[in-house]
């Protein structure tokens, strides 16, 4: 056994009964339990992976049953069982997996320093010369560079690099130059055999210093937080959402805090937006940093295929932010490969972590892949990707020095469900439950952004698909605002709208996705949203769908939307399958607009049905029309009155200030749990 503590030592709840997930994960606290009893139906694909990762029987029949998982399958499930159980794999078993397969190979690149550090430096480094040395694939040689990088060994000679390079492809020759960079110094220049064919590799040769306005503050802690899945200046674009305003407005409210030196925001870009911006760094405010990481990409890469990104976002962030004078805290939130990369540079910078966790995927793992077969392979991938999202956030959670959570209906009884080891967190408090809250809004910037009233914008003419017509200024607005995504399900409350022939006597606003070089998946939503409206022209002119505009215009429209003296109907709508608190709804109900939200998720925890909005059933079509029904038929005393008390409770519970505060109390907490740390 690997001498640490274990990440798994736990209190448990009892699981909820007929939840296979739920059961095989309340198997977490002992080396007794099996899944074997899960195992009804040979192609019940949650069945057999949970038996698989979860069981502890080294017979398992789950190889020879029917319809059996793939070898992949069946060593990512062993790695990721060795590693919740602490064992100690020999080295060959982690070095073999550079081509088994993405989730394979991640958790085999969570184990490996610690695994190395247990066998020894010059055991590990020996296995690595020996395995680049018979291995014929780029990919496998790319894996081991990597793994000789992420625990700081030199299996390769300066000279063996460079003949090595000769013959590299695109990936593996970015995985020698970290090396390099790595082994011989960072101010030495690397062989004038390394030569650059586009941009991102001109950064990875000669790696730019950070160019900021003022040298960060040496004094006070200096914290880092992540937004590597969108913009943060481009709310509703791609994978840019409510974070990416929540992370803009904290980071600057964070800056002000009198604990706190300077904070850093990190985002994700790639060939593209260096393109749009060359800007390797700026300040978003004073002592708020946004640091842009190099990604090997158009552009941010996606959730599912960040795993690419992996070792080289861990090499890039480490070599930028040792540049600043200090890096004590990271605070990370995605369950996913871009945090663990994040976790690995917080850990050889030498820097805390604290770590936000949300009972996703797996509030709805079981329910969602009920009916999912192993025969089935599009399904068995969302399976697959889930599961990895789920190990993510159990290695992010082991690794933190501080947990904390979104607060919600059910508090930490229903994380306590799905994460039986988080009670020990937080030196056995179990996690904090710290508020989210948004910035205040600035009145000056009411009257006009950017030359022009919102307004006048959105009415300029409905023979647009991004404008309505001036003629239809004194119908009721619907608005809702979102990255265009399924899981916003934007077509979902078109639908709606058609069906309940609110389009006779209404209009629907929709703001989001890219301006400019829309994503396959925006282009989607767009596709399906189009379809719906065909044959219906009155429809279509009554529905504007605008690309993501900024944070400042949105509240704005939606204050002018909502202004008693307009005297016309309006509402803000979220469809959403899901969401985890809803920024977006928070902003409109400040604005005072009346709002509906999903019955499901963290929007009912501030949001109570017919006192300060309206709960919906965003999972079914009949629950957006009776939704949308509903709100129609509101009296406009009733009306008026849901959407004043939107804004007290927004006014009173939700301030970035109070949010601010909370979190700068954790990240001193996180300095002073390390000893001989000093927190100041």
């Amino acid at each position: 056994m690997v001498p640490h503590p274990s990440p798994l030592s736990v209190r448990l709840c009892p699981p909820e009964a007929a939840d296979p997930f739920l059961l095989a994960r309340a198997t977490l606290d002992t080396s007794q339990a099996s899944t074997n009893h899960l195992l009804h139906d040979g192609d019940n694909a949650l069945q057999r992976l949970l038996q698989a990762e979860y069981g502890h029987d080294p017979d398992d029949p789950v190889s020879t049953a029917p319809a059996p998982l793939s070898s992949e399958d069946l060593a990512t499930a062993a790695l990721r069982r060795a590693r919740r159980s602490g064992t100690v794999l020999p080295l060959a078993a982690l070095l073999a997996h550079g081509r088994t397969g993405p989730h394979a190979t991640i958790a085999a690149t969570e184990m490996w320093p610690e695994t190395a550090r247990w066998h020894g430096a010059a055991h590990a480094e020996s296995s690595l010369r020996s395995a680049l040395c018979h291995t014929t694939s780029p990919k496998d040689a790319t894996f081991l560079v990597d793994l000789a990088i992420a625990a700081d060994l030199r299996p390769l000679t300066t000279d063996a690099t460079v003949q090595l390079l000769e013959t590299a492809d695109r990936g593996l020759r970015h995985a020698l130059w970290r090396y390099l960079h790595q082994t011989t110094g960072p101010d030495t220049p690397l062989p004038a055999l390394a030569t650059a064919s586009d941009p991102y590799e001109q950064l990875l040769l000669q790696p730019p210093r950070l160019s900021l306005p003022r040298r960060p503050e040496a004094s006070g802690l200096c914290v880092v937080q992540s937004m590597l899945l969108g913009g943060i200046d481009t709310p509703g674009e791609g994978a840019s959402g409510g974070l990416s305003v929540l992370l803009g407005g904290l980071g600057d409210q964070l800056a002000q805090s009198p604990d706190i030196g300077c904070i850093v925001t990190l985002v994700a870009a790639g060939h593209r937006d260096f393109v749009h911006d060359p800007r390797l760094s700026y300040e978003h405010s004073a002592g708020h940093y946004i640091v842009r990481v190099p990604v090997d990409a158009p552009t941010v890469p996606a959730q599912g295929d960040m795993h690419r990104h992996h070792a080289a976002l861990t090499w890039w962030v480490v070599r930028l932010l040792r540049q600043l004078p200090r890096v004590d805290v990271f605070h990370l939130r995605y369950a996913d490969d871009g945090s663990l990369a994040l976790a690995d540079a917080a850990e050889r910078l030498g820097s805390d972590m604290v770590f936000t966790v949300t009972p996703d995927p797996h509030r709805h793992l079981s329910r969602r892949h009920a009916e999912t077969r192993v025969s089935d392979p599009r399904r068995m991938a969302e399976l697959r990707f889930d599961l990895h999202k789920v190990f993510a956030a159990d290695r992010l959670v082991a690794r933190a020095t501080r947990v904390v959570s979104i607060p919600g209906r059910s508090g930490s009884q229903e994380l306590m469900r799905y994460f039986p080891q988080i009670a020990d967190a937080n030196a056995g408090a179990g996690p904090t439950a710290a508020p989210e809250g948004i910035t205040p809004f600035a009145a000056s910037s009411h009257r006009e952004v950017n030359g022009a009233s919102p307004l006048r914008t959105l009415y300029a003419d409905s023979r647009r698909g991004d404008a309505l017509g001036p003629e239809d200024q004194r119908l009721p607005v619907w608005l809702c605002v979102g990255r265009l995504h399924p899981m916003k399900q934007q077509d979902h409350l078109v639908r709606a709208w058609l069906a309940t022939e609110m389009w006779r006597v209404s209009t629907l606003v929709l703001i989001g996705g890219s301006r400019t070089g829309a994503t396959e998946v925006e282009k989607e939503m767009r596709s399906k949203i189009d379809r719906l409206l065909e044959g219906n022209l009155t429809a279509r002119r009554r529905l504007a769908l605008l690309p993501a505009r900024d944070n400042r215009w949105i509240r704005s429209l939606e204050r002018t939307l909502a202004d008693p003296a307009r005297n016309v109907p309006s509402w803000y709508v979220c469809p959403s399958a899901k969401e985890e608190f809803g920024i977006a709804v928070l902003e409109a109900m400040e604005a005072g607009l009346p709002v509906a939200g999903p019955h499901s998720g963290g929007v009912p925890h501030y949001l109570q049905d017919g006192v300060n909005g309206i709960l919906w059933d965003t999972n079914r079509p009949a629950g957006l029309e009776h939704g949308m029904r509903r709100l129609a038929r509101l009296p406009k005393g009733k009306r008026l009155g849901l959407a004043k008390a939107g804004q007290e409770t927004v006014r009173q519970h939700f301030s970035v200030e109070r949010m601010a505060r909370v979190l700068a109390a954790e990240y001193r907490s996180a300095r002073k749990a390390r000893p001989g740390q000093d927190p100041a």
